[in-house]
């Protein structure tokens, strides 16, 4: 997930949130007996605006089970933070269905906040295999995949036409590249999002994955990270910002940061999802028809992204939970899921629309996003994934900034990631 929005969005969404829920509360006793009626679906920030439509289409089909949209901030944290709140009421929730990060559907699971559903209910095997797996928890389904998402690495691809050179497929390519082309064209070399905050969680289980090293096994319970591949993977970014080819204004880049750096012609390359290609590329951008995307690269060749998205899931007190599930099969519908990728600029989770000539013809990255999604690798699975990502936020942090170096960040992070683990 990725919002960044205005600070005034807290107070307007707490009132959408309390005018919807009174608004609903008329109909639930009329449609209580058979499981439907009135909903509310709690979600982050739509950059784009394309839910309420969507929901609309739904609304005037059924109105008995018309659904109030909540957007929470745009950031990961700060959702997670109200949810979580929320949540933690009990049956005084006020959200029916919600639009979770992929990483949260383990933690939800555990802390009983979603319940089970029914695997025949929902078409998952017209998804795209891996986002199947983020909406598991203990071999039981408990959300439907909704959206999808692996990184790519945005390139200037009129700069490496200029210079001769294809886009880089290997760590040490694109290092040279962002050392020796990015300075001749006043650009800077590399970047992601290196904020501590979500994304750097996501920045850094890139480049352990690509080495080859994970960060956790058995849904949390053994730390794996203590590894060379670890030590590669985090020497790789801090070595960028400490020979200069990742600008130290990278420290400070979320997702719209970098994306707007990006898109403002000051970056040779960037890691960021589809959403950033689709923007950058459209009228008015200053690089429009002048980038192009290839899949993240690796210390020896392609590395692997972290599977992004998000999971629809149906709060444990739903007031409804047959019209929850009704909502959720009608988001994850081919039709419905079209207008995610049109609309939204967000990749679905239908496999078949990856393959539709008309949508590669618009969205020319869906054949290397496709191919990133399927070899793309969850972020490490934990009933307790807040304090992990928080901890991994901290220590990459620290490694990047000189403060310890890549060998004893990673004891760090093993030692802490077992504390957690011991819990």
């Amino acid at each position: 997930m990725r919002w960044i929005r205005a600070a005034g969005r807290g107070l307007l969404a707490l009132v959408v949130i309390l005018t919807g829920y009174a608004a609903s509360g008329a109909h639930a006793e009329e449609n209580a007996g058979d499981g439907r009626g009135p909903l509310t679906l709690a979600t982050a920030g739509d950059l784009t605006g394309y839910l309420g439509p969507l929901l609309q289409g739904w609304n005037r089909t059924h109105p008995a089970e018309r659904v109030t949209l909540v957007e929470l901030p745009d950031s990961a944290d700060e959702t997670h933070a109200q949810m979580t709140t929320d949540l933690r009421g009990g049956d005084r929730s006020r959200f029916d269905v919600l639009n979770i990060d992929v990483n949260w559907t383990s933690e939800f699971a555990a802390a009983g906040w979603i319940r089970p559903l029914p695997r025949d209910r929902f078409p998952l095997k017209t998804f795209l295999p891996p986002v199947v797996d983020t909406a598991t928890y203990d071999g039981q389904l408990y959300a439907v995949p909704y959206v999808t998402n692996a990184g790519l690495l945005l390139y200037r691809k009129d700069v490496l036409a200029k210079e001769g050179v294809p886009p880089p497929r290997t760590w040490a390519e694109l290092e040279q590249d962002a050392k020796t082309i990015a300075p001749k064209y006043g650009l800077g070399g590399y970047a992601g999002q290196f904020l501590p905050y979500e994304g750097l969680t996501v920045n850094a289980a890139e480049a352990v994955y690509s080495a080859g090293g994970t960060i956790l096994g058995d849904e949390g319970a053994r730390v794996t990270v203590n590894s060379a591949a670890a030590r590669e993977g985090i020497g790789f970014l801090a070595r960028g910002f400490r020979e200069g080819w990742i600008p130290k204004a990278a420290l400070t880049y979320k997702e719209e940061e970098s994306k707007q750096a990006f898109q403002d012609g000051r970056l040779l390359f960037l890691r960021n999802w589809p959403y950033a290609y689709a923007v950058a590329s459209a009228p008015g951008s200053k690089v429009a028809g002048k980038i192009g995307a290839v899949p993240l690269p690796g210390p020896d060749g392609p590395g692997t992204s972290v599977l992004g998205g998000s999971n629809l899931a149906v709060n444990t007190h739903a007031r409804h939970p047959d019209s929850a599930a009704r909502l959720i099969a009608y988001l994850t519908s081919e039709r419905v899921q079209r207008q995610v990728l049109t609309r939204g600029s967000l990749p679905p989770v239908r496999a078949a629309l990856y393959e539709d000539p008309a949508l590669v013809r618009r969205f020319p990255y869906l054949p290397t996003l496709r191919a990133a999604v399927l070899s793309a690798a969850p972020r490490p699975k934990s009933p307790h994934y807040d304090q992990v990502s928080l901890v991994v936020q901290a220590v990459v942090h620290d490694a990047l900034t000189g403060r310890q170096t890549p060998e004893q960040a990673v004891r760090r992070l093993a030692r802490e990631l077992d504390a957690i683990a011991r819990r």
